[in-house]
Formats: C-alpha cells, sequence, structure tokens
C-alpha cells in the first residue's frame, strides 16, 4: 500500500504534465496558423514586409526599410517615415512608391511610405 499511493501520484502528475504540454503545443500551431492568415492576407492587400534598421555610420541613411531575409535583402529610404516607425528592428507592413530622386545614401532608394503598420510577430 506504501508504494501504491507514490506509484498513482507519479502517474497523475506524468499525465498531467504531457497534457500541459500538448495544451502549450496546440496554442503556438494556432498562432503560427493565425499569423500565416494574417501575412497571407497583407500580401493580398499589397503589402510588403520588412524591418527599419538604424544607420550605424555617415554613410548610411539615419534610417533604411530592409526587405527580405539578410542574404537576398534590399534597402530603402523612406523621406517620409513617422517619427513613431523610428525604432531600430521594429517590424513593419508598408506599402510604398519609388521616386526619381537621387539617392541620399549609399546602400537604399529613396520612397515614398503609402501606408505603414506594425507586424506583430
Amino acid at each position: 500500500m506504501k508504494v501504491l499511493k507514490p506509484a498513482i501520484l507519479l502517474l497523475a502528475l506524468v499525465i498531467v504534465s504531457c497534457n500541459a504540454n500538448k495544451k502549450a503545443a496546440d496554442e503556438s500551431a494556432s498562432k503560427t496558423v493565425e499569423m500565416e492568415k494574417i501575412n497571407k492576407e497583407m500580401i493580398e492587400k499589397g503589402f510588403q514586409m520588412g524591418t527599419i534598421v538604424a544607420g550605424k555610420d555617415a554613410k548610411d541613411c539615419p534610417y533604411a526599410i530592409q526587405v527580405g531575409d539578410s542574404e537576398s535583402a534590399y534597402y530603402l529610404d523612406p523621406i517620409n517615415l513617422d517619427e513613431s516607425f523610428k525604432k531600430a528592428d521594429e517590424k513593419i507592413w508598408f506599402t510604398f512608391r519609388g521616386l526619381r530622386l537621387m539617392n541620399r545614401c549609399e546602400k537604399a532608394s529613396p520612397v515614398e511610405i503609402i501606408d505603414i503598420q506594425r507586424r506583430s510577430e
């Protein structure tokens, strides 16, 4: 009888912990599906994913938008970026219009932001 009570208690703890892990995994999968749905909707509306990047030296733009991952990334120089978005590593959705201006910095092309929204991840 002394061995039976701890064994039952241990079995109950294992079952409860397995259910907690399953619940966390289900919530994570649900969030992933929701994010994919939002991403698809935004892309269909014409938005692009980007990340605000702060310039590190004098040749760089004060703030640029990195589009794409680090290997195939290109940079845009938003001439009308709102102050509330001037934060390094800010994830955004945006639409833009290319401008026929001389580049203000070496690595980014000047653009006008038409619409911009924060992206949650």
